[in-house]
């Protein structure tokens, strides 16, 4: 598990691998392109007054990581320990952590489309699930581990503040479409792209609706650059993710020319590639706000 830059080497194909683990009697997914590797639970120090979520810390070749507890986490039992259980060392954000997890069963090759988006209905605000996948006749629910990591640390969010230290700017008219499937980091990009003074934002969930909202300005004009600017995406979205986005914007003749950032978790120097085999102008990690803002600047104005 230790090595994934062979997995999924052609970029755009919507589709994505997915690590299979078990919490209670529950299974959920994790990208794999998240996991740097799986192992046997190790010892755990104790840190006093610590997020209810984190078990504690470990050190991990040197490097001292949090670990943090999925049942708690989902608010389910902790059962007595088991010969399967298992950690899952995940890199994203440009951070390490360690969830613990109950078992860690298989892997799956799956396509974006076959991920649904929660229901509102039993969604809730303070649900971490993003996706279900339906296999046969069980689901395997896909969780949201920036939102789990920024509950416990609101510090690794995206910071309003960051982008007031660019100091006073000017309002522009410019319209970017975003798309992004967390409701949370929506409000967030638009509470902070005003305050850096991009107010004419329209947002998506997936990269499917932002697709068809292009297409459709194609048909009003050719050129479409006199109504959109601008594409900011994330990569991990149900129905259509933003690799695949980018890669059906910039092979078409009509939107080719419209600047696509790519603003993800999943910015690291191993998947880099990814983004730029789809023809991305650039790409930011989360939470960078700032730096985003910079070049959206440097792109558009």
């Amino acid at each position: 598990m230790n090595d994934h830059k062979g997995i999924l080497l052609e970029s755009g194909t919507n589709e994505l691998e997915i690590v299979e683990f078990q919490v209670g009697s529950n299974k959920f997914g994790i990208n794999v392109i998240k996991v740097k590797e799986i192992i046997q639970p190790i010892k755990v120090t104790f840190i006093p007054h610590a997020h209810p979520h984190v078990e504690g810390i470990v050190q991990l070749r040197g490097e001292v990581l949090p670990v943090v507890s999925m049942a708690k986490v989902l608010g389910l039992p902790v059962v007595v320990k088991n010969e399967q259980e298992k950690y899952i060392v995940a890199e994203f954000n440009k951070q390490r952590v360690v969830f613990h997890v109950d078992n860690v069963t298989q892997i799956h090759r799956i396509s974006w489309d076959q991920i649904e988006k929660p229901s509102d209905i039993y969604q809730g605000s303070a649900s971490h699930v993003i996706g279900v996948i339906k296999r046969d006749d069980e689901m395997i629910l896909l969780l949201d581990f920036e939102r789990i990591i920024v509950d416990i640390n609101p510090e690794s969010g995206i910071n309003v503040d960051s982008v007031k230290k660019l100091g006073n700017r000017e309002r522009s008219n410019k319209k970017i479409v975003i798309v992004e499937d967390s409701p949370l980091l929506r409000k967030l990009l638009h509470d902070t792209l005003n305050e850096a003074g991009y107010v004419n934002l329209d947002f998506f969930e997936n990269g499917k609706d932002a697709l068809d909202f292009l297409e459709s300005l194609e048909k009003v004009s050719p050129d479409v650059s006199e109504h959109v600017q601008m594409v900011v995406t994330d990569i991990e979205m149900p129905q259509m993710d933003g690799h695949a986005l980018t890669r059906r914007i910039k092979e078409s003749s009509n939107l080719s020319k419209l600047p696509v950032l790519i603003f993800s978790s999943l910015i690291t120097d191993d998947l880099r590639h990814k983004g730029d085999q789809v023809g991305a102008e650039d790409q930011i990690s989360k939470p960078e706000i700032a730096e985003l803002v910079l070049k959206i600047d440097k792109f558009i104005l």
